[in-house]
């Protein structure tokens, strides 16, 4: 933002543009010191770990034996939502700009949306852990046509596990691994973070990526990492959560490579399908490291996806967890005690919806409109003079850097309460810094300076949620900071009311 367009008294006898930044920096230097800060490390597992017990209320009498593990970032900004008065009757009120889900509604010219769910008698049983046999076949025969005609090895569906959700895909892999060094890469996404808590025996080795790369994993880095820390699982979402960059073409052929150097590779591809190409030619193009494995069950790489995303049906949970066959009878083993199975008959009632020319024609309807979405709301961040760093190559995320607004609105945290006044949810880019520990200072965090905001919502909740941020810093450029970074509502009591 210009000094001209600031609302900040220049110099005549009163403060300057920058005495008060400086003053206001001096601040708001420290989480202690800072109102939003504070309201998240009070949250129930939020504390640096390792010092003292985490409850849900300090006051009431300690669990034995219970940790609290913390939450995500979708369940802290929804409790934080309501706080403020959201809940799911008015949620047409607000935008929620911080929505992990695509809109699941018809899309021009689009396979029609599913409406109605057979149930034979049948398939009120349960399903087997693995799945049910036909929805695995369906899976592997999709990838086989999208990414390895032509290849002597091709998926089955002994290569194929049906799971209930992406994070319980997750895991399933994690329950089976065994006591290894585990690389991650920061930002990434959020639930990696309770996962590398809760499963111990991956012990978590972070990997800082850099902006200035717009965010590239350093794959010749990461073999010298494997020779010299030992590392023997490499987990990343790709295309990638939340900056919108995607690993592809020989990038992704040396990383999935690195399966074969004693190293597995697990890769979230629940994006794959939101690519936005800038040629004509290439709508309807996907990306999976399933193009370069050469052996599916020799070569150590496991891939998650589903319904999810790509076929717009979070409701569903629905998902698929891909990788050699012995992979797949341990998976049906963590399965068994983890979560029991995916649900039959949304299973039988998803066959027909991986059908490969049915998926070309969804690919390309999904990328043009989100394509759209994606420069709509570029074009109304740049009027805004909130320009991207790094626009999104993919996904449907846009990864914000806040720096250049006046404290404290520079910060995830502070910005994602303010917005919450305002009836609008983002989500705060510390939830991205996968940080098991919780040790870090918030205030050093890489995504201290960053929100993420969706463009998964219909375009009208998306202009709405960029109204309220246009209303945001007009009130700066008119009257200063001095109304931010406090009064915010704390909590709900029993009641439903704000407190």
């Amino acid at each position: 933002m210009s000094r001209s367009s600031s609302a900040f008294p220049s110099r005549s006898g009163t403060p300057s543009l920058r005495d008060v930044v400086h003053e206001v920096m001096r601040q708001f230097k420290h989480e202690k010191e800072s109102e939003a800060h504070q309201i998240f490390r009070q949250q129930a597992g939020h504390q640096p770990k390792g010092i003292l017990p985490q409850t849900i209320n300090p006051d009431e009498e300690t669990v034995p034996g219970i940790e609290h593990p913390g939450s995500t970032g979708v369940i802290y900004c929804s409790d934080r939502a309501m706080a403020n008065g959201f809940s799911y009757a008015n949620s047409h009120e607000w935008a929620n700009l911080g929505q992990g889900a695509p809109e699941v509604g018809p899309l021009p010219n689009a396979p029609p949306r599913p409406d109605s769910i057979p149930m034979p008698v049948d398939s009120l049983e349960y399903a087997p852990t693995t799945g049910v046999k036909a929805l695995r076949e369906a899976v592997a025969h999709l990838y086989n046509d999208t990414y390895r005609k032509g290849k002597a090895s091709q998926y089955t569906y002994e290569n194929v596990c049906i799971v209930p959700g992406g994070r319980a895909g997750l895991s399933r892999v994690a329950a089976v691994v065994g006591d290894v060094y585990c690389s991650y890469q920061i930002p990434d996404y959020t639930a990696y973070d309770q996962v590398l808590s809760a499963f111990k025996r991956l012990v978590p080795v972070p990997t800082a990526l850099d902006p200035k790369d717009k965010y590239k994993l350093d794959i010749e880095q990461t073999k010298k990492d494997i020779r010299t820390q030992g590392l023997a699982v490499i987990l990343a979402s790709n295309p990638r959560n939340p900056t919108g960059q995607v690993i592809r073409d020989k990038d992704l052929k040396d990383l999935v490579a690195l399966s074969r150097e004693s190293t597995t590779v697990i890769l979230d591809e629940f994006y794959s399908w939101y690519i936005y190409p800038d040629n004509e030619k290439d709508f309807g193009k996907s990306v999976s490291s399933a193009e370069f494995v050469e052996d599916v069950n020799t070569d150590s790489v496991i891939i998650i996806d589903g319904l999810t995303k790509n076929w717009r049906l979070p409701g569903w949970r629905v998902c698929w967890v891909i990788g050699p066959k012995n992979l797949v009878t341990a998976l049906s083993q963590s399965g068994s005690f983890l979560d029991g199975g995916a649900n039959h008959p949304m299973q039988l009632a998803a066959i027909p919806l991986l059908e490969p020319s049915r998926v070309a024609i969804e690919k390309v309807a999904l990328q043009r409109h989100f394509k759209m979405k994606r420069d709509h709301i570029l074009k109304r961040l740049h009027d805004l003079h909130l320009d991207v760093d790094i626009p999104p190559l993919s996904t449907f995320y846009i990864w914000l850097n806040l720096e250049k607004l006046p404290p404290p609105l520079n910060n995830g945290l502070t910005f994602f309460e303010e917005l919450l006044k305002e009836q609008t949810i983002v989500i705060p880019g510390i939830f991205f810094d996968i940080n098991p520990a919780h040790r870090r200072n918030l205030f050093n965090s890489p995504c201290h300076h960053f929100v993420r905001l969706s463009f998964g919502p219909p375009l009208e909740d998306l202009d709405k949620g960029i109204d309220a941020i246009a209303r945001v810093l007009r009130s700066v450029r008119k009257e200063g900071t001095r109304k931010f970074g406090h009064s915010y509502k704390k909590s709900i009591d029993s009641a439903g009311e704000t407190i």
